[in-house]
């Protein structure tokens, strides 16, 4: 057998591969079957590996996508576009699938050309939306008309006018889309920015939809869209498309401090086709609020790693010096 592999590596060289080896009949040597590999052929295997492998950016992405809970076929479609960016690292991979799936629009700080009306389901914090967006603009100096609809749910007049008070803002009262028609048309060329707060109302009954469509069409407004983070994504994606129904353009997500799953959040933007607009993380009316953008809600999506040590730090310092 020695002298045998002996003679396959002169003929061959040192880069023969051994396909097989078996005894000669009647115990008069051995046989050897080898064969040389093409050049490439090492490529070819790699390429073959990395095409049934997905990059470790890319699951690394799926990993935390899963965590969140996010329908399977938006799932799918956020690891396929990370996958696609070919980008090795999994914060810059899953900013780039949101920003190839998702768009961001954030509300406007100075002024709009049509007032914002936000709605949603009970309970979703829209009144503290608007406080924080009036707040927000306050803060720079801008001129800021509140308008209010929301004459169903107890103390939700009290609370917004306890707000608009600090800031020195007179809270109009609107009752009904007529109602509302004239206020708006009041404070016409008055504010730098218009914010109108409307009921909560349930997503699922029409009556409460039409009521909701007459608001919207009587004051020529812009519908934004507020939910709170957390639940069921399946139910988010729905309540999304009834309010996407009425007019509903951009997403604005709320208690992002209470939550540690966003994939209602995901849900309800793709299932409406809404922008992805601001975000809420605190129940405080002058701080919590951001815009959100693919790089930011990337690095809210995938774990991030502990910030060195003061000690360890130094400790690399050192030795790169």
């Amino acid at each position: 057998m020695a002298e045998a592999m002996e003679m396959v590596r002169l003929e061959l060289g040192d880069e023969a591969i051994i396909v097989s080896t078996q005894r000669a009949a009647g115990q008069k040597g051995v046989r050897i079957t080898a064969a040389l590999e093409p050049e490439d052929a090492d490529l070819a295997v790699a390429e073959m590996l990395e095409e049934g492998h997905p990059s470790s950016a890319a699951e690394a992405v799926k990993a935390a996508l899963e965590t969140h809970g996010l329908p399977q076929r938006l799932l799918e479609r956020l690891i396929n576009a990370a996958r696609t960016a070919e980008i090795t690292d999994p914060t810059l991979a899953c900013a780039a699938a949101l920003e190839a799936g998702f768009t961001f629009a954030h509300l406007p700080e100075h002024s709009a050309p049509r007032p914002f009306m936000l709605v949603g389901p009970p309970g979703s914090g829209k009144s503290i939306a608007v406080a924080k967006l009036a707040a927000r603009s306050v803060l720079k100096h801008r001129h800021v008309g509140v308008i209010t609809c929301d004459n169903i749910r107890a103390g939700a007049l009290e609370q917004l006018t306890a707000f608009t008070r600090i800031m020195e803002i007179d809270l109009v009262k609107a009752r009904g889309p007529e109602s509302l028609r004239k206020a708006v048309e009041a404070a016409t060329g008055m504010f730098d920015l218009m914010l109108i707060d409307s009921p909560g109302l349930n997503p699922f009954k029409q009556s409460d939809m039409d009521y909701l469509q007459a608001l919207i069409e009587a004051a020529d407004v812009e519908p934004i869209l507020v939910m709170a983070a957390g639940g069921d994504p399946t139910e988010a994606g729905e309540m999304a498309e009834s309010f996407g129904a009425i007019g509903a353009t951009r997403l604005f997500t709320t208690r992002l401090d209470t939550t540690r799953r966003l994939g209602a959040m995901l849900a309800a933007a793709e299932a409406a086709q809404l922008a992805l607009c601001d975000v809420s993380a605190s129940p405080h009316v002058a701080s919590g609020i951001s815009p959100i953008s693919a790089i930011s809600l990337a690095r809210l999506l995938l774990p991030q790693a502990p910030e060195p040590k003061q000690d360890e730090t130094f400790w690399t310092e050192a030795n790169a010096s």
